[in-house]
């Protein structure tokens, strides 16, 4: 580049900051606008008092994918993060049992022998019928799809029988497990997704494989850390990050972006924009209702979209050290439980839910002899008529009463000294998720690869996607993916060149 590009990402989440370090490294001016008074987006903490909760991600799938990002940038992830591998890797709690789940293979043998009867033999199957079908799959994760010419690639006609077009989660998973509950060890992961295991995509069983394959990983000081890690490496870089600085608006004319105007009034230009807001909510806030065709308001309200969710984060005055540091406790009628969800149904006191202890790997999250404990409880979205604020209060007495019975944290009540809640309105109104659907699109064949809003997005000139909007989707690994797909598409058009990933891991 004969003169430095400007760049402008609009917000200063996991895709945006990730961007913002690939594109400075590559020699372009850089400038991030984030809304919020700290950068991460949804990966940026909650404090409450001397305490320190993830918003959203609580832990690290792919760590490989991560620090690819920064060895593209010349450095190392260590360098800047400390990493701790769990095993077992969470406790799943059932009606009548629970299950240690590992990613080393003999102990997660040895703890299905003990808990089904059918034991641990479709195990290895799984583990390889699925690493194969990884392998075929993730090239085309990779990839651009902005035009059909990428879309019709050789990958992909090698990956089409990987597909499993026919077949959810749940049912792929028929071909190893028998009984119910050993299917739901190995499909719950739909949930990442915001999607229901009987109706998720059967190709995206690689996400429990990758956890047994890879192992997943806490970050010191929670996965917040990653984003304030990216955030030092664009500054480094001679990158600008603007905190409580909201953009109100792209500036468009003849369908070209040419930059953006601020909350304040002010403009700022650019060559290319990058946006890394919730897509259909920038689509439906940041640009005139009458500038798009295939992704107007009016479209954008009739496509899927992924449940919500009510998080309760407790700052509490004392520890549970026999509570693991990953729980997920399933509904006594885990299949109702789910229909209700994403039949924007009201939920019973049957419930499923998550709940994060990660104080008893991480001392730095809370005082000394205090712990917080993050609780997630899926919810229909905001297609459903739940008034939340009727029900904020009443949804929280549910959620400790469970944490009473189901964990049997029985005075849980009596040791809360601060606490934060966000119901699917709030996800909507404060943190700017359309519809309050946490996973933004839903994740089914129809809003995939070519499918899912282009990298490059298809309306507007000059103006790139990142997030769980655009493809690949959501979840942290891939978020980091779209980024590195819109910067190595900004860098093609500009003729700069840049390393390409090592895929040695594959």
């Amino acid at each position: 580049m004969s003169k430095k590009k400007q760049i402008i990402i609009v917000g200063a989440g996991p895709g945006g900051l990730c961007a913002g370090m690939l594109l400075s490294h590559r020699g372009f001016n850089v400038s991030i606008f984030e809304k919020n008074a700290e950068v991460g987006g949804r990966n940026r903490p909650v404090r409450l008092d001397k305490f320190v909760f993830d918003t959203g991600p609580t832990f690290l799938l792919m760590k490989y994918v991560l620090d690819e990002m920064f060895t593209l940038c010349g450095k190392r992830s260590d360098d800047y993060l400390t990493f701790f591998k769990l095993d077992p890797m969470y406790r799943l709690l059932f009606n009548d049992n629970a299950v240690d789940v590992y990613s080393d293979r003999d102990k997660m043998r040895a703890e299905l022998q003990r808990t089904f009867p059918e034991g641990s033999a479709g195990f290895d199957r799984y583990i390889e019928q699925e690493g194969k079908r990884f392998r075929k799959l993730y090239p085309c994760i990779k990839r651009n799809y902005s035009s059909l010419k990428a879309f019709f690639s050789w990958d992909l006609l090698k990956a089409v029988p990987y597909l499993a077009l026919n077949h959810s989660v749940f049912s792929n998973l028929g071909r190893y497990f028998k009984a119910e509950k050993m299917r739901l060890i190995f499909s719950f992961q739909s949930k990442y997704l915001g999607m229901s295991p009987w109706e998720c995509p059967a190709l995206f069983t690689m996400l429990s494989y990758l956890e047994h394959e890879y192992g997943i990983y806490h970050v010191k000081g929670g996965l917040n850390q990653i984003a304030a890690a990216m955030a030092k490496v664009v500054t480094e870089q001679g990158g600008d990050i603007y905190t409580n600085t909201a953009v109100s608006e792209l500036i468009i004319a003849n369908k070209m972006v040419k930059g953006v105007r601020l909350a304040d009034g002010s403009e700022v230009l650019a060559d290319e924009v990058i946006v890394n807001a919730d897509f259909s909510y920038a689509m439906t806030h940041l640009v005139a209702p009458d500038a798009l065709k295939q992704h107007s308001p009016e479209r954008l309200k009739k496509l899927d979209y992924s449940c919500s969710t009510f998080m309760l984060y407790l700052a509490l005055d004392q520890t549970y050290p026999d509570l693991s540091h990953h729980s997920i406790v399933f509904a006594n009628d885990y299949k109702t439980n789910i229909s209700n969800i994403f039949g924007h149904k009201t939920l019973s006191d049957d419930f499923s839910f998550y709940v994060q202890n990660a104080g008893v790997t991480d001392a730095s999250l809370a005082p000394a002899g205090q712990s917080g404990l993050y609780i997630l409880v899926p919810m229909p979205n905001n297609s459903s008529a739940i008034d939340w604020d009727a029900h904020c209060m009443v949804m929280r007495e549910k959620v400790l009463d469970a944490l009473s019975v189901r964990l049997s944290l029985t005075d849980i009540r009596e040791h809360i000294l601060h606490e934060k809640i966000i119901t699917p309105q709030r996800w909507e109104t404060e943190e700017n998720v359309f519809m309050g659907a946490t996973f933004s699109l839903s994740h089914k064949f129809s809003q995939l690869l070519y499918w899912r809003p282009h990298n490059q997005f298809q309306e507007l000139d000059h103006c790139y996607l990142v997030g769980g909007g655009t493809h690949p989707g959501s979840g942290l690994p891939t978020i980091y993916e779209s980024a590195r797909i819109s910067a190595d598409l900004i860098c093609q058009k500009h003729k700069v060149s840049y390393a390409e990933p090592n895929r040695s891991w594959l």
